[in-house]
């Protein structure tokens, strides 16, 4: 049987895949700069284990995460080793492979992730090819539900919306700057609780300020990754893919920022995981 995930800094996507059938199941997501070994073993055990079938026996595991870089990678690997044994064969890349991989197959183009966290590269039909580094939630991640929530509670704490705005935010999150304080800089994942309150911007979209301020964010994306990407790579593509949660629900204010920066929409896929699903059965 194989074993295909996807994983980002909020949550994951598997599915199981053997002859005849696919399981799909979901867990928290899994990011090696943020959790040990430990705490990724956990997670398997915890929340995966229930999921699979009781006589499922896994030969192959092909994960594709955030957080998986050359060096963190043998983390995630090894977590995954204690859950399924030594004979399984482990492969584990960048999440930003495998959305190249879901959204355009073995052909080249531009591609992102927008969703807790961001990242983008160029993508020649094989392997990424990036010169602009995504640097996380704190230093970079334009345009990820993480840096439209910091950004957000920012701009409403120094009072740079409309009174208006400010009130209905409160009311609807029910947080206070202390809770803000609280769970941004005192308690984990705290990229987690920022992208949790990007939804509120995809509520009142249509207010001309929150408008304006997502595209804003997503302007940023573009001038801040794509285009320096574009010009030391000497790309020539217009057409940019995204995938995530940030690209699926805001896939307009996205194509109204590529327009205004030069370039094209092209797929957007929710997540990754079916075309991964559909690469592996090839």
């Amino acid at each position: 049987m194989k074993l295909i995930c996807d994983s980002g800094s909020t949550k994951s996507a598997w599915c199981l895949i053997n002859d005849t059938d696919k399981h799909y199941i979901s867990t928290q997501g899994i990011n090696p700069f943020q959790q040990t070994k430990e705490e990724i073993s956990a997670i398997l055990f915890r929340e995966l284990m229930p999921q699979l079938p009781a006589d499922a026996r896994i030969d192959i595991v092909r994960f594709y995460g955030a957080g998986c870089t050359p060096e963190k990678s043998p983390i995630v690997a090894e977590a995954i080793r204690s859950f399924v044994g030594s004979n399984a064969k482990i492969d584990v890349q960048s999440d930003l492979l495998g959305a190249a991989i879901a959204l355009c197959g073995h052909h080249p183009g531009i591609v992102c992730i927008l969703g807790t966290g961001s990242n983008s590269a160029y993508y020649d039909g094989t392997n990424l090819r990036s010169c602009i580094p995504a640097l996380g939630y704190i230093l970079g991640d334009e345009g990820s539900g993480a840096y439209i929530g910091k950004r957000l509670v920012g701009d409403i704490l120094k009072h740079q919306f409309s009174e208006d705005i400010r009130n209905l935010f409160f009311e609807e999150t029910k947080e206070t700057q202390a809770s803000i304080i609280q769970k941004t800089y005192r308690e984990p994942l705290a990229n987690r609780f920022l992208a949790s309150l990007s939804p509120f911007c995809a509520r009142h979209r249509e207010l001309t300020e929150i408008h304006d301020f997502i595209i804003d964010c997503f302007n940023q994306f573009l001038k801040r990754n794509i285009i320096p990407m574009t010009k030391a790579l000497g790309i020539d593509s217009r057409t940019i893919h995204f995938t995530g949660s940030i690209a699926y629900f805001y896939k307009n204010e996205i194509a109204e920022a590529c327009k205004t920066q030069g370039f094209e929409l092209g797929n957007i896929l929710q997540a990754p995981i079916e075309g991964l699903v559909r690469e592996a059965t090839k």
